[in-house]
């Protein structure tokens, strides 16, 4: 199973296992892409996708995760805070933008991936944010191909968030392989040179997921010791897929489709189904 520098290669029956465990949390993420609106608690959010992920035979990869140990199934970060907010009695309110991350083990298979929402009526250049951070993923995605390095995706992303306009792209968190851990090498960062990094095999899992904000790339961790917050208080976004890479190209695991329309639309083959 391991390979390439010690990654955790998989045989095809263990990513059609790893495609399972992606529909669920790609399920789970729009279901919470509705509810998320004014006067929802992301406590509300956090419950109704636990009932999700257990109601359709799936385990909460967050819920206990690390130490201190994570308390609940998603990661709600708003506004300011990047990433692994803790979910809890906060009301959202019209203007606010949620990030959702949300990961679900299936038979023993991770798969990742978060979303980041506008809630209600939200200002023009954070509308902008959300959409450059999510084209910056698909772009890292289809950047990806067999024979490549993992200094490609990150390259690829910082391309073009950088082409975009003055964003802050996070450097101190990253992407991530993943498998029969959430958390595996090699690091995916959003940021790097072509060329660079690991080989792109098949059977390797990555999750992807640019963070960038509307002002600087520094943040704090907050007293609760998971909160990521930008330290000039700016806006954040936050997107992620877990992917493959088959002969006929890349395979967006936790994508409904399988990326299929959004490679295509950026000229890049897929698989899978």
């Amino acid at each position: 199973m391991f390979g390439n520098r010690g990654l955790e290669i998989k045989t095809p029956d263990q990513i059609a296992l790893m495609r399972v465990s992606g529909l669920l949390v790609g399920r789970t993420l729009e279901l919470l892409r509705d509810a998320a609106r004014p006067g929802v608690t992301t406590g509300e959010l956090d419950r109704l996708a636990e009932s999700h992920i257990r109601d359709n035979g799936g385990i909460p990869s967050f819920k206990g995760y690390s130490h201190p140990p994570f308390p609940a199934t998603i990661c709600a970060s708003v506004n300011d805070e990047v990433v692994h907010g803790i979910p809890g009695d906060r009301v959202l309110r019209d203007g606010d933008v949620i990030s959702i991350d949300c990961g679900a083990i299936v038979e023993g298979w991770h798969g990742d991936a978060a979303i980041t929402v506008p809630v209600g009526e939200v200002a023009a250049e954070t509308l902008e944010l959300l959409r450059v951070t999510e084209e910056a993923l698909w772009r890292g995605l289809a950047a990806a191909h067999l024979g490549g390095r993992v200094g490609d995706i990150g390259h690829a992303i910082e391309g073009y968030v950088r082409s975009q306009g003055r964003y802050g792209i996070l450097e101190d968190y990253t992407g991530h392989g993943i498998g029969t851990e959430m958390h595996m090498p090699p690091n995916v960062p959003n940021y790097g040179k072509r060329g660079k990094g690991p080989t792109l095999v098949e059977g390797l899992a990555l999750a992807v997921e640019p963070m960038v904000t509307l002002g600087s790339k520094d943040t704090d961790l907050l007293e609760d010791e998971w909160t990521v917050a930008t330290v000039d208080g700016s806006m954040a976004a936050h997107f992620e897929h877990t992917f493959t890479l088959t002969p006929a190209g890349a395979w967006v695991l936790t994508a409904l489709d399988g990326g299929r329309a959004r490679l295509a639309e950026l000229g890049a083959r897929y698989g899978g189904s």
